[in-house]
C-alpha cells in the first residue's frame, strides 16, 4: 500500500515534467525567431535532472525491501531542486519580457 501512494505521489512531478519539456520547445521556437543564444538547452538539462528524480524516486518505490536509504532519497530530492532551480533561472531568462509588456499600451482609446 505504501508503495501505491509513493506512485501517487510522482504524479506531481511528472506533471511538471511535461510542463519543463513544453517550456523548453516554447523557449526554443522563441529564441529562433529572436536570435537568442540557445540558453533553452539548459532547460533540456533541467528536464534530464527532474527526469533521473523521478526515475529514481519510481524504482525506489518498487524495489523489493521496504523503505529506500535516505542517502538516496535525498540524492533524488537534489537532483529534482537543482532542475527546477535551473528551469527557473532560465525561463526567467527567457520570458522576462512579458513582464515589462504589461504597463506599455499602444492603443489610444
Amino acid at each position: 500500500m505504501n508503495n501505491l501512494l509513493t506512485l501517487f505521489g510522482l504524479c506531481g512531478p511528472v506533471s511538471i515534467l511535461i510542463a519543463l519539456v513544453v517550456l523548453a520547445l516554447l523557449s526554443q521556437r522563441l529564441g529562433a525567431v529572436t536570435k537568442r543564444a540557445p540558453l533553452y538547452r539548459w532547460l533540456f538539462v533541467s528536464v534530464v535532472l527532474v527526469g533521473v528524480s523521478i526515475v529514481g524516486r519510481f524504482i525506489s518505490a518498487v524495489a523489493p525491501g521496504g523503505d529506500p536509504a535516505y542517502a538516496a532519497t535525498m540524492l533524488f530530492d537534489v537532483l529534482f531542486v537543482l532542475g527546477l532551480l535551473l528551469a527557473v533561472v532560465v525561463a526567467w531568462r527567457y520570458w522576462s519580457w512579458l513582464l515589462h509588456e504589461r504597463g506599455t499600451d499602444t492603443h489610444n482609446g
